[in-house]
């Protein structure tokens, strides 16, 4: 037995990769030359975390525009001024903003876990997007012929099925990225966006048995873009209690770049219950500076202190560069990060007598 860890998702992409996004969005490059590069960069990816000795795979999102906007990708019923999201160094992201119904992903996440298990016999894990966070596609002064709470379940029903395609394909689990957690208690401090999302999701998760809740799991962090975060200033306080409310097997918690790591695990270790994995971020994603394995060993070593280690895994805070077009982090950087978590979390199974 070892502590387990894990990718989150995303892995930088390739200056060559970079470079045939900007050529085929200005009509360049044909789709088809792009999806050849994007298999190549899937398969190069997945060989190198293999050669790291990550026990689960990502295909670090290659082929996806976006952690949050894959579903999208099509979408005829969408305009581009939606919700706005500002990150602390002063730069945003602004969601689209739907404009008819009935709401349909146009692609689903198994169709990316599906290439990419073609290139390994690993386990391999595929995030896809919480309901909660497409749940801000629809405007608060609503869409006629179309109520909210139609949207909802139209999403919910989408939600469903691009959690149930990826466990049916053979996901070794699948990781609901819901960021929008921890901001939604800045865009409402009392709380009750964030109890909105809890409730869409677990409306998603509760159609799931138990024994697929166990490869199902829950990420949460305060964002990263551009080497900045969007709600790292919100107390987790707030946000950890009702998280552990999800109807999830495992959750991922951003924690190597929280001022006081100690509290956060406090926290977490008030809200543990039986049949459920802490994922803790070792690894900070967007520091520039690379941790050491011995750094790692360490911090898994005080979440230890808080989590019982059959209840305890590592990870990365957040994705590397979970934007297409975020250049602010190097794959070389991104995979030195990786392996000190792996080295590291190895150390710490050791002295922990795993």
């Amino acid at each position: 037995m070892s502590i387990p860890t894990e990718s989150i998702g995303s892995i930088p992409r390739s200056r060559a990769l970079q470079t045939a996004l900007a050529d085929h969005a200005a009509g360049r490059l044909s789709e088809a030359e792009l999806m050849k590069l994007q298999e190549q960069a899937t398969a190069d990816t997945m060989a190198r975390l293999e050669g790291l000795g990550c026990p689960v795979l990502v295909d670090g999102e290659q082929a996806k525009p976006s952690f949050l906007t894959y579903p999208l990708v099509g979408l005829t019923t969408l305009v581009p001024d939606g919700v706005v999201i500002p990150f602390a160094d002063g730069h945003t992201r602004q969601l689209p903003r739907l404009t008819s119904g009935p709401f349909r992903y146009k692609v689903r996440a198994e169709t990316y876990l599906r290439d990419a298990l073609r290139h390994t016999g690993c386990p391999v894990k595929q995030a896809v997007i919480a309901p909660s966070a497409l749940s801000l596609l629809y405007p608060a002064d609503a869409i006629a012929g179309y109520p909210r709470e139609t949207f909802l379940s139209d999403l919910a029903d989408e939600a469903e099925a691009d959690i149930r395609g990826c466990l049916e394909a053979g996901a070794h689990r699948v990781q609901l990225d819901f960021t929008e957690g921890r901001l939604s208690l800045k865009l409402d401090p009392s709380g009750g966006l964030l109890d909105d999302f809890i409730a869409l999701n677990n409306r998603v998760l509760g159609r799931f048995n138990q024994d697929e809740r166990s490869r199902i799991g829950v990420h949460t962090c305060p964002g990263g873009d551009h080497d900045s975060a969007h709600s790292l200033d919100v107390d987790y306080a707030g946000l950890l209690p009702k998280l552990f409310r999800l109807m999830a097997g495992n959750f991922y918690i951003q924690l190597a770049s929280e001022p006081d790591p100690e509290r956060v695990l406090r926290i977490i270790s008030d809200q543990l219950r039986p049949g459920i994995r802490v994922f803790v971020g070792v690894t900070d994603p967007i520091d520039t500076t690379v941790e050491t394995p011995e750094e790692v060993r360490d911090r898994v070593l005080l979440a230890a202190r808080y989590i019982p280690v059959d209840q305890l895994g590592t990870c990365d805070d957040c994705g590397f560069s979970p934007f297409a077009d975020d250049t602010s982090t190097s794959r070389d950087l991104a995979f030195a990060k990786i392996e000190a978590r792996v080295r590291g979390t190895a150390l710490a199974s050791r002295a922990l007598g795993l």
